[in-house]
């Protein structure tokens, strides 16, 4: 195709395209297409063109055949579009949003996209689309535990005012450890994260021994006391709890929620409670975990620190830890607890309410 086009302006045509560019009121696009015209009429190569006109060179082409057909006219108007595609009709649009909720075909455990888009005859994006315009998403699955405790109840109740309603000269603790913390060392570096690209790591890794964290969240403040340990048995809980003991003054009670780990209730730390009557445990009711506010911490420290961590050895790894906890030390604030144990259990009769019309049907 040819470099350079002459273009033959008359007059008026020039006039008008100038007055075209001069006009705020106008489009920019008209402007634009303007230029392209009178730059052409100067005899200019189309690569100058595209460069003084901002544009690529298939537009100074497009533009210049278009002032050619149809004059200035042609330049302020745009070319009708084919007409769309028609509306998918309603039936295969109820047909795309009842199958996820229903059998999976052959021995699959769910719907796909391209499953329906199969069994529909469309296309993969138009059952995407009807998917989230109606929030339907048959890849994700939630995972719950309903608790069976018998003292459920009570139990809530007791945690939840400790949260809500504090009392006076008490420290409340959340406590929990967090085992198996592995010191894991990539097998080859990774790159860092660049615009377009995100950070790497390898898939496999060399493990270097582990290590447990004791960890003791003050829901007044929120600052964690914590304590890197071997192993988690009974000896090194108590040994823990004398750490705590030493870092709370003197007396204040001391409020302690925890789990039913059999570490927590053993012999030897039921002796250690009766010698130490400031301290009184709270337990949380049984695969209720989310009750114990230590737990967003460790998944915090997980996914911010150890989780993407590089770690050649377990004191590496036991020292990053504890630079973790100073560090957020330095800007804790107070764990507020925002749920009442009546909004708790109201939502756990819904939950009951739900199964029961599910295993019904």
């Amino acid at each position: 195709m040819a470099q350079t086009v002459c273009i033959l302006l008359s007059s008026e045509d020039r006039a008008r395209l100038a007055a075209v560019i001069q006009d705020r009121n106008s489009q920019q696009k008209h402007a634009q297409r303007a230029k392209i015209v009178l730059y052409s009429a100067e005899r200019r190569t189309v690569l100058d063109v595209a460069r003084l006109s901002g544009v690529s060179r298939p537009a100074v082409w497009r533009w210049q055949r278009r002032y050619a057909e149809q004059g200035v006219d042609g330049l302020l108007r745009d070319k009708t579009r084919k007409p769309g595609k028609a509306r998918l009709p309603a039936k295969t649009v109820a047909k795309v949003l009842a199958l996820p909720c229903s059998e999976p075909p052959g021995s699959a455990t769910h719907w796909t996209g391209r499953a329906v888009a199969k069994a529909t005859g469309i296309s993969l994006r138009a059952v995407q689309r009807i998917w989230e315009a109606h929030c339907i998403q048959p890849h994700r699955l939630r995972t719950f535990k309903k608790s069976n405790d018998p003292a459920f109840v009570e139990k809530v109740e007791d945690v939840v005012g400790l949260y809500m309603s504090p009392p006076c000269h008490a420290v409340i603790l959340s406590i929990d450890e967090k085992s198996q913390i592995q010191a894991l060392d990539r097998t080859q570096p990774g790159l860092p994260l660049k615009p377009g690209k995100c950070a790497t790591m390898t898939h496999d890794y060399k493990r270097h021994g582990t290590t447990t964290l004791f960890a003791a969240l003050n829901v007044l403040d929120g600052t964690v006391l914590g304590r890197c340990m071997k192993r988690h048995r009974h000896q090194e809980f108590i040994k823990f709890l004398n750490a705590v003991e030493r870092k709370v003054p003197a007396g204040k009670i001391i409020h302690v929620i925890l789990d039913n780990y059999g570490t927590h209730k053993h012999p030897e730390v039921n002796k250690w409670l009766a010698d130490h009557p400031r301290w009184v445990f709270h337990f949380t009711p049984t695969s209720a975990s989310w009750l114990n506010a230590v737990e967003g911490f460790f998944s915090v420290i997980t996914r911010r620190r150890i989780r993407r961590g590089v770690f050649k050895s377990v004191a590496e790894l036991e020292d990053s830890i504890k630079r973790y906890i100073a560090d957020h030390n330095r800007r804790a604030k107070p764990f507020v607890w925002t749920k009442t144990a009546g909004d708790i259990l109201e939502k756990l009769g819904r939950l009951d309410l739900n199964l029961l019309n599910e295993s019904v049907h």
